[in-house]
């Protein structure tokens, strides 16, 4: 008895002992690696701004190496304290490893869809003959040992004879296409080097367009790309014989140009844009190599073809409707004064595909999805009523194609698959996920609060069912704001561990997103950027006025323009969160536009060449350049990756040594940059388990949590 109760105080004293460890080791002093400065003053309109890191810009340089192996290490020596980092570790590995299947689609003889097996690091290619045994097609494993070389995209020749895929390395933009015989699996041709931002799209079987710049000089993950060129490519020829269709130098800079073919092989389709937001169309018969047409000839609108009834072409605009309408129009004469309504603009934005010779509609409703069936003369068929309230999305296929196969799901309802008939409207579900996950624990609301300027901005948050508020839920909001993409509810296995630990997910639809149209986005551009970071503070304020959260357990994230939104909150308002999550951001807004396609992203920035009121705005958010001496900041995990052609890796490194310079070390300032790894298309399953694992364990570690809140 008595040795009982000695035990008993013996393992009391052992647990007090852990703690005050734990305790000890969150607040030791972290020994941040020196980041020296080498000054450098650029002037702008006769104003000086020094730039003490740009030698970090320099991806090519051994001192940069070193710096993001001294920094590596710190991070990681931090990050292996956390006694709970394998537990997250852990259960992301067991809620991964369930069957994930894509849709089927059939090309020649064969039919195909992608399969996951669980953890598999890259999804693998499956064909199948009528009701035989499918077999293995193309598995990206096999392109590299550590699974960072991803199948980027494929496309099928007219007859399926022939398929080029391209693939990613390292998670790079820049791609390689390889032709290959899907009879023999064998390679047709030279692989196609440096190819970016591109579609493949064949011309019957004797060649395909794609898109690229040429290559640059210097590095080819940060040098300056900016002359966007269509290129087609004859089988059996060297690529160097490859001929410029559009965007050839010295013609009009352009840097985003694609070519692709109507599905019945008749026309050649070009958009070309200098900018994200607003595009030229052409088009050209290439049955009777007609000269190239002029569909839209300048950059004030966005328009597309959807499809083509023989010389008949439908096409999307938001020419006169932020929303976008669908037009009608003849190649004969194609212009926008020719243009007859389909189906007009309506209330919510307007998202169509098409398939079966039907054309489906899906408008945002609030975030949400509502979907419709038109036929080609613009008569609505029908309403396909969804599962529930979600997104959906998959409302396509071939002309001759009856059966499509759609998806939906929502933020605690992983993605199921339903297969539809077009002519009777009708579905059944296809398949859905066997995940060890109760999504009926959990619900999402939606909810609309006011913006600084008293804008009303919806926001929908998810959590497990009688939560109490009280103020002491561990809380991510995430934000993305910009570039026209809306944010819509959507299952992550991410943020499923997130929930299951009593976390508080929500995603504010902020402006600059593309949820109530044209007119929402460019109420979050250029010199309205303010509005896009006072929407996602409103947004916090709301969650911390209702008592989801307080700033103690508030964590804010969002990736490459949502990390540029959480390093310009973060700065101007250190007080808010208790974490800061900015992921592959956008930081430098002074210099954004002298690295790779940068440039193209002056519709929603501006830049700070463009004039003096532009320069004095963008450096009065740019995250780089607001760091404060003497200020507590959050605890700060930047994320990105030695790769990221996109959003380069320097944006993050001046970021973290800004912030490790000034900041008052109160909080961990730390960055966690993942090697071979770019701006996150492709990511290897191992390398997302890794990464959220110590995201995740950062921001409860940095809430005060020493074990997991909540058992699954």
């Amino acid at each position: 008895m008595i040795k009982d109760r000695i035990t008993n105080i013996y393992f009391k004293y052992l647990i007090a002992c852990l703690l005050l460890v734990l305790i000890s080791c969150k607040n030791d002093k972290i020994n941040y690696h020196q980041t020296n400065k080498k000054p450098v003053t650029d002037v702008y309109f006769g104003y000086e701004v020094k730039d003490d890191y740009r030698w970090l810009e320099d991806d090519l340089s051994s001192e940069t190496e070193e710096w993001v192996k001294k920094q590596n290490q710190t991070t990681f020596k931090y990050l292996n304290q956390i006694p709970f980092r394998e537990d997250l570790k852990n259960r992301l590995l067991e809620l991964l490893d369930y069957e994930k299947i894509s849709a089927p689609f059939k090309k020649g003889e064969y039919t195909y869809f992608y399969k996951n097996s669980g953890l598999q690091n890259q999804s693998i290619l499956y064909r199948n003959l009528d009701n035989q045994e499918p077999e293995i097609f193309l598995d990206p494993n096999k392109f590299s040992d550590d699974g960072t070389t991803s199948l980027s995209g494929i496309s099928f020749s007219n007859d399926a004879s022939l398929v080029a895929y391209s693939i990613s390395e390292a998670g790079e933009d820049w791609r390689k296409v390889v032709v290959m015989n899907t009879k023999t699996k064998e390679v047709v041709g030279d692989t196609i080097n440096n190819v970016k931002f591109s579609a493949i799209s064949w011309k019957s079987n004797e060649g395909f367009y794609y898109s690229s710049y040429e290559a640059p000089e210097g590095s080819k993950l940060s040098s300056k790309t900016d002359q966007h060129m269509l290129y087609y490519h004859k089988l059996g020829t060297k690529q160097k014989l490859d001929k410029v269709i559009y965007g050839a130098i010295p013609a009009e800079k352009n840097r985003y140009v694609r070519g692709y073919v109507t599905d019945d092989s008749r026309f050649l389709v070009i958009d070309a844009a200098i900018k994200t937001t607003g595009n030229k169309l052409f088009i050209k018969d290439l049955k009777n190599n007609s000269t190239l047409k002029t569909i839209v000839d300048n950059y004030d609108s966005n328009t597309y073809l959807l499809d083509n009834s023989g010389s008949d072409l439908i096409l999307v605009t938001d020419h006169f409707a932020p929303n976008k309408r669908i037009v009608k129009t003849n190649f004969s004469n194609p212009g926008q004064e020719n243009w007859t309504n389909l189906i007009p603009e309506k209330e919510f934005v307007l998202s169509p595909s098409t398939c079966g010779g039907f054309i489906f509609t899906e408008y945002m409703v609030d975030a949400i999805s509502k979907v419709y069936q038109y036929n080609y003369n613009g008569k609505l068929v029908r309403e396909i009523n969804l599962p529930g309230i979600g997104s959906a999305s998959g409302f396509s296929g071939e002309q001759d194609q009856m059966d499509l196969y759609f998806s939906f799901s929502n933020y605690y309802t992983p993605m199921s698959r339903f297969k539809l008939n077009v002519k009777s409207g009708k579905y059944s579900e296809f398949w859905s996920p066997e995940i060890d996950f109760n999504s009926s624990n959990y619900e999402s609301k939606q909810v609309f609060y006011e913006s600084k300027d008293g804008t009303k901005v919806p926001m929908i948050i998810t959590y497990k069912k009688g939560t109490k508020l009280d103020g002491k839920n561990p809380t991510i909001l995430y934000g993305y704001g910009g570039f026209n993409i809306s944010q819509t509810p959507g299952f992550r296995v991410t943020n499923a561990v997130w929930l299951e630990q009593g976390g508080v997910y929500a995603v504010p639809n902020i402006r600059g997103g593309g949820e109530y149209g044209r007119e929402w986005h460019n109420a979050g551009t250029q010199t309205k950027k303010q509005n896009v970071f006072d929407d996602f503070i409103a947004a916090a304020e709301f969650l911390i006025a209702k008592n989801y959260t307080s700033t103690e357990f508030l964590a804010l994230r969002g990736g490459s323009n949502g990390g540029l939104l959480v390093g310009a909150v973060m700065t101007q308002r250190p007080d808010l969160m208790k974490v800061a999550l900015p992921a592959v951001g956008v930081l430098d807004m002074l210099r954004y536009h002298k690295f790779t396609s940068g440039a193209g992203w002056a519709y929603d920035y501006g830049t700070s060449d463009q004039s003096v009121e532009m320069f004095q705005y963008l450096k009065s958010y740019s995250p780089v350049h607001n760091v404060k001496k003497n200020t507590v900041y959050p605890a700060t995990l930047v994320t990105t990756g030695d790769h990221d052609d996109r959003v380069v890796p320097a944006h993050s490194f001046k970021f973290a040594a800004e912030l490790q310079d000034k900041g008052i070390k109160e909080n961990p300032l730390l960055i966690r940059i993942e090697t071979n790894a770019g701006h996150g298309a492709g990511t290897p399953v191992s390398k997302t388990i890794e990464q959220y694992a110590d995201i995740f364990g950062f921001t409860l570690f940095n809430m005060g949590f020493d074990r997991l809140p909540l058992k699954y």
